[in-house]
């Protein structure tokens, strides 16, 4: 099902971050109480994955990334409208081969792979976001330092 809708997008307080509420009962629309998540089309223009949920509100919420409101040329207060449904599609990211190498070679492979699908697009963002050779090899060196440190 699809769920279209318009919504004032919140400010979260104390940061750079606003979202929009969810203005169904996750419940009773997905039969679950906790995230769900979705794909959503925000003015019929940007499109994006992430999960509705509760983010200590009374309400399911989504946020809506920096990059989002710049595409969208919105900010808090302004009013977008949603299209969103359930995504069952699995979220995958794509690892460049020198992660997937020091992967390997460091038996850290298994610890990348049990990370949520967030932390997994957060190391390969910030290794494939460096400019400089230097900043990739020690973004990299980094990245199996902390999975090294995971249980």
């Amino acid at each position: 099902m699809v769920y279209n809708f318009e919504a004032e997008i919140l400010k979260h307080d104390g940061m750079d971050a606003a979202y929009i509420t969810f203005p169904y009962q996750v419940e009773e629309e997905f039969g679950v109480k906790g995230q769900v998540k979705v794909r959503a089309i925000f003015d019929e223009t940007v499109e994006y994955r992430g999960s509705l949920a509760k983010m200590g509100l009374e309400c399911h919420c989504l946020g809506l990334t920096q990059k989002i409101r710049k595409q969208l040329g919105k900010q808090a207060g302004d009013v977008v409208r949603v299209s969103l449904h359930a995504d069952l599609e699995p979220r995958e990211i794509a690892v460049p081969e020198d992660l997937q190498l020091a992967l390997v070679q460091n038996k850290v492979e298994a610890r990348f792979l049990a990370l949520s699908y967030t932390n997994r697009k957060r190391i390969v963002t910030a290794i494939e976001g460096a400019k400089k050779a230097e900043t990739r090899a020690s973004t990299l060196k980094a990245a199996i330092e902390e999975l090294k440190l995971q249980p």
